[in-house]
C-alpha cells in the first residue's frame, strides 16, 4: 500500500500545479501557431516545446542538473543570439540598401518604436502592479525593433528575469507581422501612394558588398563599441558570404550551425516561461507595450518615407518604409504584396528589402545606445 501511496505522489497529476498547467496550455498554443497557422515555426515550435516539458512536475528538466538549465547558458552569457547574427549576416545581402543609400534612413525611423516603449514602460510604472525599473523598460523597448536575437541579447544583459516574456512577444509580433502591419500602412498611405513605382536600381559590385561590412564595423568599434558584438557578428558572417572565399564556411554559418544554435535558443526561450514568472502583471504589461512599439515602429518608417518624398525628386513609395523593422524578410513581404495589390507591376520586393537590412542594423545600434546608457 505504501509503495501504490508512492507511486501516486510521484505522478504529475498529483504534482501538477494550476500555474503548470496554464503555462503548458502557452506553449501547446505556440506549438499551434507554429505548425498550423505557420507562425515563425522554426523558434515558435522549440520554444512552445520547451514551455511544456519545463512545466512538467518533477521531472526538473529546466531545473539545475537539468539539460534545459545548462541549455539556458548559451542565452545568459550571450552566445546564441551572436551565433546567430553570425548566421543572419550570412544570409544578408546588403546590394539593395548600398543601391539605394536614402534606405538607411528609413531603417533608422523605424526605430523610433523602441525608444517611444522605452517611455512608455516608465510611464506605466504610474498604475499600480507595475513596477519597471530603468533596464527593464530598455530591454522591453527592443521588441519594437522585431529583432528576437537582439530582443534576446539585450534582456540577458538587462533583465534576465523577464527573458522569456521579452523573447516570446518578440517572436510573436514577428510571425504576426502579416496581420499587424498591412491596417497601419493602408491607414497611413494613400492608394496613390501605395501604386508609386520605383526605378530600377542600380548593380552593386563585389568590391561594395566587401567594403561596408568593414566599413560598418570599424565605425561600430569608433563611436559605439557596445554594439561591436552584435554588429561585429554580423559583419563577419556577411563577409564570409560576400568574399567568396570561405564558402564552406558561409553555408555552415547559413545551415547547419544557425539551424542548431536555433534548437538550443528555442529550447532555453521556453524553459524560461514558467508560471512563477510568466503569470504575473509585469508580463502582461510586456505583450502591451510589445504591440505598441511594433506599431509604432511600422508606422515611423511609413511616415519617414513620406517625409522624404517631400524633399526628393526620386519617389519612394511608402510602403517599404514599414520594412525599416528587422523582420527580415517578412516584412519586406508584406510590403511587397501590398505593392502589387494596389499595382500589379508594382514590384516592391528588392526595393524593400534595403530598409529591412537596414532595419537589422539599427536595432542592433539601438540595442548598444541603450546598453551603453542604462547597463
Amino acid at each position: 500500500m505504501e509503495n501504490l501511496i508512492s507511486l501516486w505522489h510521484s505522478t504529475g497529476i498529483y504534482n501538477l500545479q494550476a500555474g503548470q498547467a496554464v503555462m503548458m496550455m502557452v506553449g501547446f498554443l505556440l506549438l499551434f501557431l507554429a505548425i498550423k497557422k505557420d507562425f515563425e515555426p522554426l523558434l515558435l515550435l522549440p520554444i512552445g516545446f520547451g514551455a511544456v516539458i519545463s512545466n512538467i512536475p518533477v521531472a526538473g528538466i529546466a531545473e539545475e542538473g537539468g539539460l534545459l538549465y545548462y541549455m539556458y547558458f548559451g542565452i545568459k552569457a550571450g552566445v546564441f543570439p551572436l551565433l546567430i547574427f553570425i548566421g543572419l549576416g550570412a544570409m544578408t545581402d546588403f546590394g539593395p540598401m548600398l543601391a539605394n543609400p536614402k534606405t538607411l534612413l528609413l531603417g533608422a525611423a523605424a526605430q523610433f518604436g523602441i525608444f517611444a516603449t522605452l517611455l512608455g514602460a516608465l510611464a506605466l510604472n504610474a498604475i499600480p502592479g507595475f513596477d519597471y525599473t530603468l533596464k527593464d523598460a530598455a530591454a522591453i523597448a527592443i521588441i519594437g525593433g522585431a529583432d528576437g536575437p537582439t530582443a534576446i541579447y539585450v534582456a540577458s544583459r538587462l533583465a534576465p528575469d523577464l527573458l522569456g516574456a521579452i523573447a516570446v512577444a518578440a517572436y510573436s509580433y514577428m510571425a504576426l507581422v502579416p496581420l499587424i502591419q498591412p491596417p497601419i500602412m493602408r491607414a497611413l498611405t494613400t492608394v496613390e501612394e501605395r501604386g508609386i513605382e520605383m526605378q530600377q536600381m542600380r548593380v552593386v559590385g563585389k568590391t561594395e558588398k566587401i567594403i561596408f561590412p568593414l566599413v560598418l564595423l570599424v565605425l561600430t568599434i569608433l563611436f559605439l563599441p557596445s554594439a561591436a558584438p552584435l554588429i561585429g557578428m554580423f559583419c563577419l558572417g556577411n563577409l564570409m558570404n560576400t568574399c567568396g572565399m570561405v564558402e564552406r564556411l558561409s553555408k555552415t554559418a547559413q545551415n547547419e550551425m544557425i539551424n542548431i544554435v536555433t534548437i538550443f535558443l528555442g529550447l532555453s526561450v521556453g524553459s524560461k516561461l514558467s508560471a512563477d514568472a510568466f503569470l504575473q502583471v509585469k508580463t502582461l504589461g510586456i505583450l502591451a507595450l510589445g504591440a505598441i512599439a511594433f506599431s509604432i515602429g511600422t508606422a515611423s518608417g511609413v511616415i519617414m518615407a513620406k517625409i522624404m518624398n517631400r524633399f526628393s525628386t526620386t519617389l519612394i513609395n511608402p510602403l517599404i518604409g514599414a520594412a525599416g523593422v528587422s523582420a527580415v524578410p517578412m516584412a519586406a513581404r508584406v510590403a511587397n504584396k501590398l505593392g502589387l495589390e494596389t499595382n500589379p507591376h508594382n514590384f516592391l520586393l528588392m526595393h524593400a528589402m534595403g530598409p529591412n537590412v537596414a532595419g537589422v542594423i539599427g536595432s542592433a545600434v539601438a540595442a548598444g545606445v541603450l546598453l551603453s546608457l542604462v547597463h
